[in-house]
């Protein structure tokens, strides 16, 4: 499960993982939000890096695409009234056997919503989890680790987008240890996971919010130079979020003056084709030179990244095309996950049909080669396509840099000014204690603040 998870996710995300390491032995609770389908359980394993057993709808089983994936890494079927409400008595058993994984030690994996959905918050919480875990403490005599994995998707459809994958550190529960048909604290401790879990996910009020809040951290990020660390990084994003709350309770006045500008500040940005933090760097000369001489192997190597791309374009197009086919009637949650498991047979039938080709041309011994070669010329094609995308950029934005210098001087000014009302709206909403002092972006001065706040 693990290699299949990390071939799987990697080949289609750029992953990272941030927070508190896993435990690497011993029994733990993994509970995380659900908005991937099949990709959430393969992130979560890599995040883990260790073997997870996850609690899957019953459904999936009998799947014929994904049912013997799913049996063969250990799955634990869970029945739903949705599903079959006369096997409902069969999660007895279900139950039982995750006690017995617990108390052997294994990391078992659960999504508590329930659901996948495609919603910009957490579903309410059904209580499996809790009740799960305060089964097994009973079985095992103690409580155990429940950590919270964060799943959080810069793009979830967009090929060679960014995933995140933020991990909490170990909820504390040995209070709740005891009466395991306790209805008390089975809904404490799932108040506690709930509470964990938003520490770790982004929840936005509305989809539309996304972008805004996006742009509002990557400009404090650029101004502040605060840390990349993907859990860094969604604190930051939770906090403007929760000023977005803030501002619609009526409690932050003429914060919309500056959502406005954000707004706009992003749109000019697009259209030059910068992120903040590019526009707040200033590559001098002798730089460019450092940086394009460091890239020289880079770019002997892109003939492999075009002639790749040429070369496994058909494939491509077929597994989008069958892929996208078969979500429209399991929703849209389940694109990527089909986009994987689909593009795994196709693939594999390409690098064969190929080889058939090869051989009928060349001999077995240059079709094994064909068959050997191809699985790693596509990783690698995929990988200095992502290199290349990063120089041609990065050579575009030294030129730009030096063609509209007047025009990113007056960007940089106000992204600064933006940043000093960013800082009056999170002192307003977090308190200053959770907004220090940072080099490069001094606190506003009184009038400034005045007027930020008034």
């Amino acid at each position: 499960m693990p290699i299949i998870s990390h071939l799987g996710v990697r080949s289609y995300y750029r992953v990272t993982v941030g927070g508190t390491p896993l435990p690497a032995t011993g029994p733990v609770l993994i509970v995380a939000n659900h908005n991937n389908s099949l990709v959430d359980p393969a992130l979560a394993v890599v995040a883990a890096g260790r073997t997870v057993r996850f609690l899957t709808k019953a459904p999936l089983f009998d799947d014929k695409l994904i049912g013997w994936l799913i049996a063969a890494v250990g799955s634990v079927p869970v029945y739903r009234q949705q599903d079959d409400p006369t096997k409902l008595s069969q999660n007895l058993d279900s139950f039982r056997d995750v006690y017995a994984a617990l108390k052997d030690g294994d990391a078992v994996g659960i999504f508590p919503e329930g659901i996948t959905h495609s919603a910009s918050q957490l579903a309410p919480l059904k209580t499996g989890a809790a009740r799960i875990a305060i089964g097994a403490s009973h079985e095992i005599g103690h409580a155990f680790p429940i950590v919270a994995m964060g799943l959080v998707f810069r793009d979830r459809d967009r090929f060679r987008s960014d995933a995140h994958v933020i991990i909490s550190e170990p909820l504390v529960w040995d209070d709740l240890v005891g009466d395991m048909t306790s209805r008390s604290a089975v809904r404490e401790l799932t108040g506690r996971i709930e509470a964990r879990m938003r520490s770790v996910t982004l929840n936005l009020e509305r989809w539309e919010d996304e972008p805004l809040v996006r742009t509002a951290e990557q400009v404090w990020r650029a101004e502040v130079g605060a840390s990349r660390d993907p859990a860094e990084q969604i604190t930051r994003l939770k906090t403007t979020t929760d000023a977005l709350e803030a501002i619609r309770r009526g409690g932050v006045p003429h914060w919309h003056e500056t959502a406005a500008e954000l707004k706009a500040h992003a749109r000019e940005l697009e259209i030059l084709g910068l992120t903040p933090g590019e526009l707040k760097a200033d590559v001098k000369v002798g730089e460019a030179v450092e940086w394009t001489v460091a890239r020289i192997p880079l770019v002997l190597v892109i003939p492999v990244s075009v002639a790749g791309g040429i070369f496994f374009w058909l494939p491509k197009w077929i597994t989008t095309n069958i892929a996208d086919r078969l979500t429209v009637a399991e929703g849209p949650e389940s694109r990527v996950t089909h986009r994987v498991l689909v593009g795994a047979v196709v693939f594999l039938l390409w690098f064969l049909v190929v080889a058939a080709v090869v051989w009928e041309f060349a001999g077995v011994g240059w079709a094994l080669l064909a068959l050997i070669v191809q699985p790693f010329w596509a990783f690698a094609a995929t990988a200095v396509g992502d290199r290349r995308q990063h120089a041609f950029a990065a050579v575009r934005r030294f030129f730009l840099r030096r063609l509209e210098k007047p025009r990113l001087d007056a960007l940089r000014e106000r992204q600064h000014a933006i940043a000093l009302r960013l800082r009056g709206l999170y002192e307003r909403v977090s308190g200053a204690s959770r907004v220090a002092p940072e080099p490069g972006v001094p606190a506003p001065p009184s009038a400034e603040r005045d007027a930020v706040e008034s």
